[in-house]
């Protein structure tokens, strides 16, 4: 497996906002507004509604800013046309995207082959979803994931923060410690480069969410982490009666975290768990699905599988992605042998 430790083993430190250059700031601030002739006061109106950058702005819809108290309609159109003057939300050449997508950063998961079963790693401005039942690597890569991307760009992480929803209490920071070690980094400044909420009810991990967007537009963050997406929306909604709210509320919260992911250039790794499928017949080995439906397949770009192998092995396989082929990576214990066909590599563990 590859060894990311620095050479010299000095704490590496995680480069701060001021430091960076300007590409690598992929938003506009909603104060450049001030010079477009909009009212300071309105600017604040809309940083206590959580839009702190012009390109958020352009992401909610003019029925959405008139209900924020103080906006009226035509305040809005005025808004709305001043931040047209400063984010392009029309048309690309191929070209241009082709530019862009220059911006993104692939974030290490710590081990070599599963980076180049992913293309380089875990992709910013898109959202990588891991289902998978219990116990299968899931939280484990995501506790990796909280390490690595605070490593700099040229020991391919992501040279920024992480902020953590936990929905399931799995969170342990005596994990990071290690982790930490095993990069080279001092596990007290990683640490304190994770900002980590419980949530408790599916309002309130969608309030959370809305309440990144003012770190974000003032700190460095390249990493969001759901863990997991699914879960209080298992429990606070019951029964068939329920399901239509359920899947609506939740494709808020997953326009929510896409919004989040280009707004910021962030990548956004979340868990999800997994249901049992009574319809997919006797000639199905495993029969289970990811839990969310469509509206959560159809949010996700790219779709990781984990399962359990024989032993303490795992596999993760790549279910579903725009520019990945379907491949799977097995773990192994450094003593088993390595027994690959072509479309499987090994990785090492995620822990």
């Amino acid at each position: 497996m590859q060894d990311f430790k620095s050479e010299d083993q000095h704490p590496l430190q995680l480069v701060e906002a001021d430091d960076l250059e300007d590409e690598d700031v992929s938003f506009e601030s909603i104060d450049k507004l001030i010079a477009q002739g909009i009212n300071a006061g309105d600017v604040k109106k809309l940083q206590d509604a959580g839009i702190y950058t012009c390109n958020g702005l352009m992401m909610h819809t003019k029925k959405s800013l008139t209900s924020i108290k103080g906006l009226s309609e035509a305040k809005v159109d005025k808004i709305c046309e001043a931040a047209e003057k400063l984010v392009n939300c029309g048309y690309y050449t191929g070209s241009e995207v082709l530019l862009k997508r220059k911006a993104v950063v692939r974030i290490t998961t710590g081990s070599q082959a599963l980076d180049e079963l992913l293309g380089g790693g875990i992709e910013t401005l898109s959202i990588t979803e891991a289902f998978g039942e219990f116990r299968s690597g899931k939280t484990q890569l995501a506790h990796t994931l909280c390490v690595s991307t605070q490593l700099p760009t040229t020991m391919h992480g992501g040279n920024g923060k992480v902020a953590y929803i936990d929905t399931e209490g799995t969170f342990r920071p005596d994990r990071i410690v290690p982790i930490a070690e095993r990069f080279g980094m001092d596990p007290n400044a990683v640490l304190d480069n994770i900002i980590y909420a419980r949530a408790y009810t599916y309002e309130h991990q969608y309030n959370l969410l809305l309440g990144l967007a003012a770190k974000m537009a003032e700190e460095p963050f390249r990493l969001l982490i759901v863990d997991s997406v699914i879960a209080l929306f298992r429990v606070d909604f019951t029964g068939r009666g329920e399901l239509a709210e359920r899947q609506q509320k939740l494709a808020q919260m997953l326009s929510r975290l896409i919004k989040i992911a280009e707004e910021f250039n962030v990548a956004v790794y979340m868990t999800n768990q997994v249901i049992a499928d009574p319809g997919g017949g006797v000639f199905i080995s495993d029969p289970k699905k990811p839990a969310g439906g469509h509206v959560l397949a159809h949010a996700a770009t790219i779709r990781l599988m984990f399962r359990k192998g024989k032993g303490e092995q795992r596999v993760c396989k790549v279910f579903d992605a725009p520019n990945l082929p379907e491949a799977e990576a097995i773990s192994f214990h450094t003593s088993l042998n390595t027994c690959l066909n072509k479309n499987t590599k090994e990785i090492g563990e995620y822990h």
